[in-house]
């Protein structure tokens, strides 16, 4: 039936036994009856290049045109037309992350330039050179806080935050032995009244909350970064990036780390990605952070140059001890 599917009849029915179903058509059972095709797609048998792409603009015109509202972590922002222009160019698109990494001048340099438009943006001393997606560099903020503070295994997390982003780090968790707490939200507002007494088990390596929460409402944090330090643990702020330039940041807050989804920053939705996940901290932190941090300085002439300043060496060596670096595809996104 689909002669250029690589699987055998066997395949799909292991693959149907594990996940425990009788048929492929099972997989469907949820989509309504009444909005599946049963007729033959209409389709001419052979058609030039340019005839299809005029039929397909003819069936795109079918579709009713709606304005996208959907949020909760990823946006329809206006991309402006240059930068398309400046991504598709080669030396971009095909620049591998480096490993000799002073050669490569102008990788570093962008990069460079993202760190100083976060660190800024966040209000706090230093950002690395990007991470995965705004989810997973908040699951890595949780395994931070642990390995920046002494005998934890605990994190609170608010339940303002994005049920999406929850389940991240729940998975992160679950791998690194680490117990989350969760702190409720009264109105749709974390309610912080219970937060000294969670704090007080013992063990609490930081508490995660999100601003704007997952209701869209801006929280006051005022003190909160206080009783988390008076108890050792860290405060740790998501938020989508372009919010920060409108309200007050997470460095104003007193926080330890800052992460989120970089999206908003003008990366279009691409049906779920690539996106960018960025992480700035306090210099005190700064050795606990994933990924790699780009320097500036000056070569043998004096002139400006750029240097890869710090990195996890395990990264390279002992990999089962690494914390999470960046790949090409989030270099690009930078």
């Amino acid at each position: 039936m689909h002669p250029f599917f690589p699987q055998t009849s066997d395949d799909i029915k292991h693959m149907l036994d594990v996940i425990g179903i009788e048929s492929v058509d099972d997989l469907y059972k949820d989509v309504p009856d009444n909005v599946r095709l049963k007729k033959d797609y209409d389709l001419p048998s052979s058609q030039s290049e340019i005839e299809i792409r005029r039929k397909l603009a003819e069936f795109g015109k079918l579709n009713k045109q709606l304005v996208c509202f959907a949020g909760a972590g990823a946006y329809d922002h206006y991309t402006p037309a240059v930068i398309p222009q400046i991504v598709e160019r080669s030396e971009f698109l095909t620049s591998y992350t480096p490993y000799q990494a002073e050669i490569s001048q102008g990788t570093l340099h962008y990069i460079f330039e993202y760190q100083t438009m976060m660190a800024r943006l966040t209000g706090m001393d230093i950002s690395n050179a990007n991470m995965y997606d705004g989810s997973t560099a908040t699951a890595e903020a949780a395994l931070m806080a642990i390995a920046s503070t002494k005998k934890t295994n605990k994190v609170i997390l608010s339940d303002g935050i994005d049920p999406k982003v929850k389940e991240v780090v729940k998975t992160y968790a679950h791998f690194h032995g680490i117990e989350l707490l969760s702190l409720p939200t009264v109105n749709g507002a974390t309610d912080f009244s219970a937060l000294d007494e969670t704090l007080a088990q013992g063990g609490v390596a930081g508490l995660i909350v999100q601003q704007p929460n997952r209701y869209g409402i801006v929280e006051d944090y005022t003190g909160v970064a206080d009783r988390c330090h008076a108890a050792k643990a860290l405060l740790i702020i998501n938020s989508v990036a372009a919010d920060l330039s409108m309200l007050k940041t997470p460095g104003e807050w007193g926080a330890d780390i800052a992460v989120g989804e970089g999206q908003s920053l003008g990366i279009p939705l691409s049906w779920g990605g690539p996106y960018i996940g960025y992480m700035c901290t306090t210099e005190k932190h700064m050795r606990k952070m994933p990924g790699r941090i780009v320097g500036q300085t000056v070569d043998q002439d004096g002139k400006r140059a750029f240097v890869l300043t710090l990195q996890a060496r395990e990264q390279h060596i002992r990999r089962q001890r690494a914390t999470s670096n960046i790949c090409s595809n989030q270099g690009l996104m930078a």
